[in-house]
């Protein structure tokens, strides 16, 4: 004896089966989380620039526009950000 032929044999039961299968499935469906905005993490690219014995006003000038005009050749990428810091 097969699976098949106790299915045919007895389609009530088979019927009863599909139903509850089913309605299993409608209830796990609903009970799935559901966000509308996925936490992503973003890829980070950290770009430093050393001139030494120059004044972070220097830096600002003349760095940061060389490395904001390369960072808009990215296209594809979604977020820039430029953060200049003065570390010591």
């Amino acid at each position: 004896m097969n699976i098949s032929e106790t299915f045919i044999r007895r389609p009530i039961a088979t019927s009863l089966l599909m139903l509850a299968i089913g309605l299993f499935g409608m209830v796990a469906c609903r009970s799935l989380p559901v966000s509308d905005l996925p936490n992503v993490d973003f890829p980070t690219l950290l770009v430093t620039a050393n001139l030494p014995g120059a004044s972070p006003e220097t830096m600002a000038s003349s760095m940061a526009g060389v490395v904001s005009a390369d960072n808009q050749t990215w296209r594809h990428w979604a977020h820039t950000k430029a953060a200049p810091s003065s570390k010591r």
